[in-house]
């Protein structure tokens, strides 16, 4: 199917599964429809099933989203209390479309859970509440993570309740987008077909002698193979490591559940000139899940002692603070924590951890290939065949999953079937019921008006705006700051940094938030006394003055938070 079909059947406010092959335009297609309904004011909302995909459309996980978390069951009380978090009703209540991104990689259990969730909110036992959902994504990569008893048929979630609910209208893209040559492509459409010949398996071998360049990541199966390549390269630079080592508190099984679920290693070694990968989101620090970069030194830091300065790879320099991964109960309370600098090793990184990740250059090895589909998800990251050196691979590696393989034939019958129906059937009556349906505006004024400040902003990194708006929609509906950090995942820290942003770009008033006139007057003759000094030790490289020597002179000792806090109302 063609884009603009695919596009044509979503303005008509059907369910749709948006699929095809890597490259073919599915998020290319998304962003088509998203600024559609932006232009027509209809509320939509733009999720994900990973971090870093969901920063693809500058959205949010679909497990933050629906406020389902890590949870595979949701009671009546669960679903209460979800209503009384007020950010999480307004969003939830106010949505006309849902659109969740890399949806293979989605639980059959947590499409359920959001499935529940919205038909909680909107009170209705349509289908996902009544709202339209896009799903969109291919059931040829790696499946969800499941226990390990588990099948794929059961993690798999076209084999949901929630999906059969659904009754998804297929739109399987044919056209290919991202390889930049043919020879690619058709390996990987001859896997998709299992239709693998003789020139296909020697065209791949041929790449062992391909000379890919100096920058280039490793991808390998398992993390054994990982781990060791990753030390050996470590150990090979010259000089001193810093180590960088876990805290860890709370419920001894619930931080044993946190370490196998946080990517980020326990202990962690790193040296200048190590190459790292970022393993958390962090929208208004500029990283993801999954970006690169290069440690260029250390820095010491009045909190934390030393922190690793990392050179991203679009040349964006940051000094990387720990973060915090928590497990809260039901009334919002922390019960278990791990904090740690957001960052592991990467000269070389899992096939697992490359889903969604296009990459220019990559050594891949699957000669240990353990799971079906791992050969096809690590040979679609790649644009062309010319950045490829394949190492080995067995038999297994070019096999796919047969439930899959039996999905996606239907999906190409149900495509097929749906473009013969619609390819000349003018549904424009539809489009504008759908838009009316959903509160938007049909004013054809409104509508270039809007869509000259979205083509205005595109290509622009949003992702700091959309996360200080979250923050600001919060700080305005009565939250307080270390509430604000529990709904968004955040520490206190950030909170008050995005509220000084807000309150210097945007002008909001944040003198709800003061701590007191007492404690701004005590930190503003401590702030005057070290600005008339101009003690070096007391600066930064940036010129901005340190926290640590304001705390040091607090009595009673005040905490970090609490000064930095309080500096927003001193100058």
């Amino acid at each position: 199917m063609k884009q603009e079909t695919a596009l044509k059947l979503m303005k008509a406010g059907e369910n749709v599964f948006l699929t095809g092959s890597a490259g073919a335009g599915k998020t290319y297609t998304l962003n088509q429809y998203i600024n559609y309904l932006k232009a027509r004011k209809v509320p939509v909302a733009i999720t994900a099933s990973t971090g870093i995909a969901a920063t693809h459309m500058n959205g949010m996980t679909i497990h933050t989203w629906a406020g389902i978390g890590i949870k595979d069951f949701l009671s009546d009380d669960d679903l209460k209390r979800m209503k009384e978090r007020k950010y999480l009703k307004e969003h939830l209540e106010n949505a006309q479309v849902l659109i969740i991104d890399e949806i293979s990689m989605l639980h059959a259990k947590q499409l359920n859970l959001v499935n529940q969730v919205l038909k909680y909110f909107k009170e209705s036992d349509d289908a996902f509440g009544g709202i339209q959902v896009i799903a969109a994504g291919d059931f040829f990569q790696l499946p969800p993570v499941g226990r390990n008893d588990e099948k794929n048929r059961d993690k798999f979630c076209f084999m949901s309740n929630a999906w059969v609910e659904a009754k998804f209208r297929v739109c399987y893209l044919t056209e290919q987008h991202r390889q930049d040559d043919s020879a690619l492509n058709d390996i990987l459409n001859a896997i998709r077909a299992q239709d693998i010949l003789p020139k296909h398996k020697k065209e791949l071998e041929q790449t062992r002698q391909q000379t890919i360049g100096e920058t280039y990541t490793r991808l390998y199966t398992h993390n054994m193979d990982v781990d060791s390549i990753n030390y050996q390269h470590l150990n090979a630079i010259e000089g001193d490591g810093h180590q960088f080592v876990a805290v860890c508190d709370g419920n001894d099984k619930l931080i044993d559940t946190l370490k196998s679920s946080v990517r980020a290693p326990d202990e962690l070694t790193l040296k200048k000139h190590a190459k790292v990968m970022f393993v958390k989101n962090n929208f208004d620090m500029g990283y993801i899940n999954g970006s690169l970069g290069e440690v260029i030194g250390f820095e010491e830091d009045d909190e934390h002692g030393i922190l690793p300065k990392v050179k991203m790879t679009d040349g964006t320099v940051l000094v990387v603070e720990p973060e915090i991964w928590s497990v809260d109960n039901d009334a919002g309370k922390t019960i278990a924590s791990l904090q740690q600098v957001p960052l592991r090793l990467a000269w070389a990184i899992t096939i697992h951890k490359s889903q969604g990740m296009t990459l220019e250059a990559a050594e891949i090895n699957l000669s240990n290939t353990f799971e079906k589909g791992q050969g096809y998800v690590a040979l679609s990251r790649l644009k062309s065949i010319n950045g490829l050196k394949l190492l080995g691979f067995n038999d297994q590696a070019l096999e796919l999953d047969s439930l899959a393989i039996k999905a996606d034939r239907r999906f190409q019958e149900l495509s097929t079937e749906a473009e013969v129906n619609y390819l000349d059937v003018d549904l424009t009556v539809q489009h504008n019921a759908f838009i009316r349906h959903c509160g938007g505006t049909l004013n054809t004024v409104e509508i270039e008006r809007n869509e000259k400040k979205i083509s205005k902003n595109a290509g622009k990194a949003n992702y700091g705006s959309a996360t200080l708006d979250e923050t600001r929609e919060l700080f305005e509906s009565g939250y307080e700051i270390q509430d604000i950090a529990v709904e968004r995942g955040l520490t206190p820290a950030t909170i008050i940094n995005h509220l000084a942003r807000l309150h210097r770009e945007q002008g909001l008033d944040i003198s709800v938030a003061s701590p007191g006139e007492e404690v701004v007057e005590e930190v503003r003759k401590i702030y005057k006394k070290l600005i008339k000094r101009k003690s070096p030790e007391h600066f930064g490289d940036d010129g901005a003055i340190k926290l640590r020597p304001i705390v040091e002179a607090t009595s009673p000792r005040m905490g970090y938070d609490q000064v930095r806090l309080a500096l927003l109302f001193v100058e």
